[in-house]
């Protein structure tokens, strides 16, 4: 059994526990931390680290901090059989994931329980196959391509949002964790397939949230039962998996089906079949093109709906903010449909959406790395086979980098606020594998955000309990949030 199967098994109960909410606010830290001696500080790891884990079970989130706060910004720990190294400073995230890539690869138990749904996509490769893959789906999410997909965002938004509030109703009390989930869904079926697919779109919708909370189960357990056996679980995932890859395989083949000449189309599948390798010629397998088709299928659904419904919710507990992010809109659109040539125009807008991902982001808790030969880092030798963990929650809410880390601040990413260093702000990861979707996720969140706006102002109802964060392989609020949408004038 290897190393990360053991370790992954007592990660999984340490993460199960985790409740982000009750992290402890960390006092001020000094402006660095220097090296003062041989190797990194780090807690004692007695029996194997099992104190350790059960610390971190009580409260993940809080145990880095105090890890950070007591030990410094680079920490080694043994945990079960793994050799841990905690990252917890921008220069240090940078030098893992930019000077030593070639150096790291994921952690491999992740990697097994998402090839299980994803094959063998751009998300699960490695090496050469990885680098292939790469370089011929960078073009179709470049951000010129990406401009080209806004009118399908746009179609798809424009039927959920108007009705969002019954007609005839000047506000309703609405479930904003439902209508993104609807109104994501419906963006990334269109953007796809150039179709609504409304009568899929329910049973994708069950089926993406049910595989992610099967993936968060999976990852963490020391390897995967098959699925055909007869537990709590499996025949959902089965289900589950047939329904997503049944829904993608339906329309690859109606379109490989068409008539020539084909009609002219714009959508994320046309890319797909239309690439080929520059260095070969090579087009994307029949088996490749189903794998693309079903991460971004998966990403660009679930990451774009969860870090909406952690905006709206932010916005409405700060009304200043939203004030000035719908009258920003208004001023540039005039109640016209939003498009990609007025994102330059919508600063604070973008400002409150890249402010909601610093503390929501769509991967809080663990980016985990293998080195693959030894490395250094912060001057320190790191051994081949160790594991490298970046959190980061944690690198949001430092306060060297950002001042009131807890309090949501949009006007920290406007132009003329001080500088972020590199690395401390990383949603969609760093270096060679920063998410490839980033382009069409902003431009999404963008122009959902501003129709949302254009139509509705947002209120917490009276006593809202608090939306208390529950990690699976996103961070989504336990509980379903509810806000008043108010019908503007």
């Amino acid at each position: 059994m290897s190393t990360s199967f053991n370790t992954g098994w007592l990660l999984h109960r340490t993460i199960s526990g985790m409740n982000p909410s009750t992290t402890t606010p960390r006092p001020p830290l000094p402006a660095h931390h220097p090296r003062t001696a041989t190797r990194p500080g780090g807690p004692r790891s007695r029996w194997w680290g099992l104190p350790l884990l059960r610390a971190m079970r009580a409260d993940y989130l809080g145990f880095v901090t105090h890890l950070q706060r007591d030990h410094g910004d680079l920490t080694r720990m043994r945990l079960g059989y793994e050799d841990a190294w905690d990252l917890m400073h921008p220069d240090l995230v940078r030098e893992a994931l930019i000077t030593h890539a070639d150096q790291l690869i994921r952690w491999e138990r992740g990697i097994e329980v998402f090839e299980q749904v994803f094959g063998q996509s751009v998300l699960v490769t490695e090496g050469p196959t990885w680098q292939r893959q790469r370089r011929m789906l960078m073009p179709a999410f470049s951000p010129k391509r990406v401009a080209g997909y806004a009118q399908l965002m746009t179609d798809a938004a424009r039927r959920a949002l108007d009705t969002a509030v019954p007609a005839g109703q000047a506000e309703a009390l609405v479930p904003v964790d439902v209508l993104w989930t609807d109104v994501a869904m419906d963006v990334i079926l269109r953007t796809l397939f150039s179709e609504s697919a409304q009568a899929d779109a329910r049973d994708a919708a069950w089926a993406t949230q049910t595989l992610s909370e099967t993936a968060f189960r999976e990852m963490f357990m020391p390897f995967t039962l098959p699925d055909w056996l007869p537990l709590p679980g499996k025949a959902a995932k089965r289900r589950a998996i047939r329904a997503l890859k049944g829904l993608v395989q339906r329309h690859i083949d109606a379109r490989q089906a068409e008539a020539e000449p084909a009609p002219p189309r714009s959508d994320l599948l046309h890319m797909l079949l239309a690439l080929r390798d520059e260095a070969t010629g090579e087009a994307l397998s029949a088996q490749e093109v189903l794998d693309q088709c079903l991460v971004t299928f998966q990403a660009g659904h679930e990451t774009s709906a969860t870090t909406l419904l952690w905006w709206s919710l932010l916005m409405a507990r700060n009304p200043g903010a939203a004030e000035r992010a719908q009258a920003e809109v208004d001023a540039v659109l005039h109640g016209q449909v939003p498009g990609p040539e007025h994102l330059a125009q919508l600063p604070f807008l973008s400002a409150t959406l890249k402010e909601a991902l610093r503390l929501y982001p769509p991967i809080a808790a663990l980016m985990s790395r293998r080195t693959t030969a030894p490395i250094t880092l912060g001057g320190f030798d790191v051994p081949k086979g160790a594991m490298l963990r970046i959190t980061p929650w944690v690198l949001h809410r430092d306060e060297r980098w950002f001042a009131q880390a807890d309090r949501f601040m949009p006007e920290r990413f406007l132009e003329g606020a001080p500088a972020i260093p590199r690395g401390a702000w990383i949603p969609f990861g760093l270096g060679p594998r920063v998410c490839i979707g980033q382009h069409f996720a902003m431009l999404e969140m963008t122009l959902l955000a501003a129709m949302l706006l254009q139509r509705y102002t947002l209120h917490l109802p009276e006593a809202a309990p608090p939306c208390e964060p529950r990690m699976q392989v996103t961070v989504r609020p336990e509980e379903p949030v509810m806000l008043r949408l108010q019908r503007r004038p």
